[in-house]
């Protein structure tokens, strides 16, 4: 009998999966630069076919990983992004009410009377509209899809327990209907930007990670692989300019995506050198609050452009 945890019929590639490192490679050639620990964490998760909970700073590439996985995958992606207030009905399933009515109109007219009759007719599935977590349990092709929790921090903590029944048992019922089980587990990717504290029950049904900002290297690589506009120089003073931010106390820190906006701002105004005049010009790519953007203006600016330059000579091409 074969494993539950054999991945030769997820993939597309004809070899399986048999190491860390040949999961590492594969995500490098789907554009995804993730250090070792990463890699561990969801290979782990592949293999033993639990949910994976990822949580750091906002930007460091936490639902990049729900992305990659499907496209690496060769399979479905269905994103939940989760919001306060985010309730079964916008989650699970709820009911075409205006497709129902019309329909009890079109009984009527054809002189059916009987109200368990209707009800059973108006309450097929041909009038249920399918949300995020349906989609993933009722999934009808031979592919698990990658589900995507988005942000579970931003939404209520009853949310929260509802979903602790769902990742339990892959199931859910719909009282008009029955109960619905997923045929194969989809493979579950959870992110949290840590506004608040995600429930323990929750988090040890899942393998955990924190991703963390990247290292000079590795965020410069990101740059190139990303934007490959961009001349070598100017990249890698970039980088070592938003490294170097990155050890104020802002507000908020730029994550990767602002590294990369910038990047793609510098390039679109011919910018081949950092400048203080152009650094200050654009810094709204870089930071998101106003008490941020004054505390890097002024000398600040000049003082963070000399230590790039400088920290710039340490990272390799």
């Amino acid at each position: 009998m074969p494993s539950p945890y054999s991945l030769g019929k997820l993939l597309p590639m004809n070899d399986k999966l048999h190491s860390v490192d040949t999961l590492q490679k594969w995500l490098d050639d789907h554009n995804y630069i993730s250090n070792r620990l990463l890699a561990t964490s969801i290979f782990l998760a592949l293999k033993m076919e639990k949910p994976l909970f990822l949580e750091g700073e906002a930007g460091v590439g936490k639902t990049e990983v729900g992305k990659v996985l499907s496209r690496m995958l060769s399979t479905e992606l269905i994103r939940l992004q989760c919001y306060e207030g985010l309730d079964v009905h916008n989650a699970v399933y709820e009911w075409n009410y205006s497709r129902q009515i019309i329909q009890i109109r079109l009984l009527e007219a054809s002189g059916k009377t009987d109200k368990e009759d209707m009800t059973h007719e108006i309450f097929g599935p041909e009038f249920l509209i399918k949300r995020p977590l349906l989609q993933a349990v009722d999934h009808n092709s031979d592919r698990p899809p990658v589900l995507l929790i988005d942000e579970l921090d931003r939404a209520d903590e009853e949310f929260e327990a509802f979903l602790l029944e769902i990742l339990s048992d892959f199931q859910v019922t719909i009282p008009e209907i029955g109960t619905i089980i997923a045929k194969k587990k989809p493979i579950v990717v959870i992110t949290s930007n840590r506004t608040r504290e995600i429930h323990d029950a929750l988090k040890r049904r899942c393998l955990y990670h924190w991703i963390d900002y990247p290292t000079a290297q590795r965020e410069f690589e990101i740059v190139q692989r990303k934007i490959s506009e961009i001349n070598e120089s100017l990249g890698k003073q970039v980088v070592a300019f938003v490294q170097a931010m990155r050890e104020m106390d802002l507000y908020k820190l730029p994550g990767i995506a602002e590294t990369l906006d910038w990047s793609v701002a510098l390039v679109k105004l011919g910018t081949t050198e950092l400048t203080e005049q152009v650094t200050r010009d654009t810094l709204g790519t870089l930071l998101k609050y106003q008490d941020d953007i004054e505390r890097v203006n002024g000398d600040m600016t000049q003082l963070l452009i000399e230590k790039a330059m400088a920290d710039a000579s340490t990272i390799h091409s």
